[in-house]
């Protein structure tokens, strides 16, 4: 026998015994993971690309160690709809209830788009004991529920940012505003949605009144508009020297452009989605220089400050050819497969709640700062990412996104743009 046909032989068996333990690992029942999310949505989308990007990286490494055997997981992802206009609620519930009956998933993983129907299938992730983690939906009613029927709700977590940490965020950048430029008058623009409108109730009440600011006006809007006309003429006519938006839909980009167009004097500074993202430059024509706008979570912009932000934002570049546009959603959705990993190998099973118990304890350095649960099955986010998770609100100027806030991660102090320094 030449010495070929020993490599060849040598190959193959190679070859065999790989596909073999190969085979060991996959040939266990798979872990599914539940996907419902709105897929029409950037957020949405791209939360369910950072599931499967984990998913992939934990697969290929061997797969999830449950007792002694290892797992890989599997998703079942499913286009709830739940962020459209008009979709009911009663329809987000069938796609939760299809996933967990039919599809037989183990864990809900990045769940429903809206609060509304977030919370309202609470209810039935508690009834199939199936721990379900939030990676959209923001409403603090999630937490009221679990701290009064603790042990009712105990199924529900949160991994992404919610209203009142929003609020913190957004908060400490209008005392910016006020210190620095003087700033003490602000119109709301809101989407009707539960998070948002709870978002601008909560700025009035814990933020303006306490500051000293006056709200001159406040205009709120159905998912699905497309005309912001009326609310920049009244923020005009009341002398807004900053405009607080606060939307999710795809469409509230316009309201920059109209602004833009208008001449409206008065710093844009809160959360529009399409404005996250860095296609936002070109997208708004170059016309959205000195706009101040949320990133609910970082790892959706890299952070040099925070290593591991940068390493999770360049892996989805590379994966997907493109960079992250959403400001909410994928880090946590990234994170979160993770999160259930670490979850399910300490508690070494997939009983749900075994798991749950395990995710109490959850202690992770990962994209977006250290991910700790608190008593309500929030994330703790804050400023400094060595302690707690962190969002942060970046400036655009001449084509970059500033991080301007939190100090701790800040590339940059917040400046007005040339047609705003009237205001001063």
């Amino acid at each position: 026998m030449n010495r070929l046909a020993l490599k060849l032989i040598l190959v193959l068996f190679v070859a065999t015994l790989l596909t073999g333990l190969s085979s060991r690992v996959f040939a266990q029942e798979p872990i599914v993971l539940g996907v419902p999310t709105s897929l029409g949505f950037l957020e949405g989308k791209e939360g369910l690309f950072c599931v499967n990007m984990a998913v992939d990286e934990i697969n290929a490494a061997g797969g999830v160690k449950v007792g002694g055997t290892m797992r890989p997981f599997r998703v079942v992802a499913i286009d709830a709809r739940g962020a459209e206009p008009g979709v009911p609620v009663a329809e987000v519930i069938k796609a939760h209830k299809k996933l967990i009956l039919e599809d037989k998933a183990n864990f809900i993983a990045f769940g429903s788009f809206r609060s509304e129907a977030a919370i309202a299938c609470m209810d039935l992730v508690s009834q199939y004991k199936i721990p379900m983690l939030l990676g959209t939906a923001m409403s603090p009613e999630m937490q009221k529920k679990i701290t009064e029927e603790y042990d009712k709700y105990k199924h529900t977590f949160r991994v992404c940012l919610n209203a009142v940490y929003l609020i913190k965020y957004l908060g400490g950048t209008m005392a910016y505003l006020n210190k620095q430029f003087g700033f003490t008058k602000v119109f709301i623009m809101d989407q009707d949605v539960a998070w948002a409108r709870k978002t601008g109730d909560l700025m009035i009440s814990m933020v303006f009144e306490k500051m000293g600011w006056q709200v001159v006006g406040r205009q709120t809007y159905p998912t699905g508009a497309s005309d912001f006309s009326s609310g920049l003429m009244k923020a005009k006519a009341g002398g807004a020297q900053v405009i607080l938006p606060i939307f999710d839909m795809p469409q509230s980009g316009i309201l920059v452009k109209q602004w833009n167009s208008m001449k409206v004097p008065a710093l844009m500074a809160g959360f529009i989605s399409p404005l996250a993202g860095p296609a936002a430059w070109k997208t708004f024509d170059e016309k959205i220089d000195g706009a101040i706008n949320a990133i609910f979570e970082i790892g959706n912009v890299p952070v040099q400050k925070v290593p591991r932000s940068v390493e999770f934002y360049q892996k989805y570049q590379k994966r997907y050819g493109k960079p992250i546009e959403a400001g909410h959603s994928p880090a946590p959705a990234y994170e979160m497969v993770y999160i259930l990993k670490e979850a399910i190998e300490r508690a070494g099973s997939i009983d749900g709640d075994a798991v749950v118990n395990e995710l109490e304890k959850t202690d992770r350095q990962g994209a977006m700062g250290r991910i700790r649960f608190g008593k309500d099955h929030q994330v703790i986010y804050g400023e400094d990412p060595n302690e707690t998770a962190m969002g942060c609100m970046i400036q655009w100027r001449k084509g970059k996104r500033i991080v301007v806030y939190p100090e701790a991660i800040a590339e940059g102090k917040i400046a007005l743009p040339e047609g705003l320094k009237s205001l001063k």
